[in-house]
């Protein structure tokens, strides 16, 4: 990764507060929520707050008892003490846009970042006005410390317990890990199965590409946060709310962004911050949310 050299905050610089959250309807689209932010709806307006570090990193795993390869590349910014994340496909960013976002002002990236930097952008700025570890209604936990297939196992379980269905129920699954497939079926569920990279999963499942055939036939979506990254998210959540269809989003890139779609489209939410799992042997945290009942 390119580094850039940035001159030491001077001592009368002032440092980046923690910001205090507003209470407001919840959003109906990222583009609404992106608007409510800038116009300071949210907390501080983020003109006058500046991304101290903007990253990349590219991140392969194959499990042991898969025949997967899954390659993910994130963009990540860091606002004072909270970092956002949003995953991109190959060819959409580089060092050289890290390189030249670090130390800009986070309005700046929120309006005029491609899409991946503004919602990494966007998760960082809610992140900061509220974290995960602090907010009322997150329910954290712990993956156990062991090898990536414990880890992930474990951690897609517990996106799994988030499912509020019964035996024979049919789970569209929009950005497939085999262990999550593996997870929903243990729970009694069929699951359809909807990609833009994998044709099958490891048990020869067939993968759609065309996530409205999941969509139309679901009785409840599990859905991954590199739908805020691709584009794809305002539609899954447009149409779960016309068919009145539990959506669950689990979440590492834009956890904090998906957080503000709970009871507005978004039944619940595995919620991952950077660090994420994959990247550590040791125990770590997530946390999960429900929406309240009736909202």
């Amino acid at each position: 990764m390119d580094r850039h050299t940035i001159g030491l905050p001077r001592p009368d610089q002032p440092q980046h507060p923690r910001l205090a959250p507003h209470r407001r309807p919840a959003p109906k689209s990222t583009g609404e929520l992106l608007a409510a932010v800038l116009a300071g709806d949210h907390g501080p307006r983020p003109a006058g707050l500046v991304a101290t570090s903007v990253f990349w990193v590219h991140h392969g795993t194959r499990l042991a008892d898969g025949d997967t390869t899954y390659l993910n590349q994130y963009l990540l910014v860091r606002l004072g003490d909270a970092f956002g994340a949003c995953a991109f496909e190959a060819g959409e960013a580089g060092p050289s846009l890290c390189r030249d976002a670090s130390g800009s002002a986070l309005d700046t990236l929120l309006r005029e970042g491609p899409p991946p930097l503004r919602i990494a952008a966007l998760d960082a700025y809610l992140g900061s006005v509220r974290s995960h570890r602090e907010a009322p209604g997150a329910e954290p936990v712990t993956l156990p410390a062991g090898t990536p297939e414990t880890r992930a196992r474990a951690r897609d379980a517990a996106i799994a317990g988030l499912l509020d269905i019964g035996a024979g129920a049919r789970v569209g699954v929009i950005g497939v890990v085999n262990p999550l497939v593996a997870a929903v079926r243990e729970r009694g569920a069929v699951p359809l199965l909807c990609d833009f990279n994998l044709r099958t999963t490891q048990w020869g499942d067939p993968v759609t590409d065309d996530m409205h055939e999941v969509l139309d036939a679901a009785d409840a979506v599990v859905a991954t946060g590199m739908t805020l990254g691709n584009g794809s998210f305002d539609t899954v959540l447009a149409r779960c709310r016309e068919r009145d269809v539990p959506l669950v989003v689990y979440a590492q890139t834009g956890s904090a962004v998906a957080r503000a779609f709970l009871g507005a489209g978004v039944t619940a939410l595995s919620a991952e911050p950077f660090p994420f799992s994959q990247f550590s042997a040791g125990a770590t945290t997530l946390y999960r949310y429900r929406a309240a009942a009736g909202a």
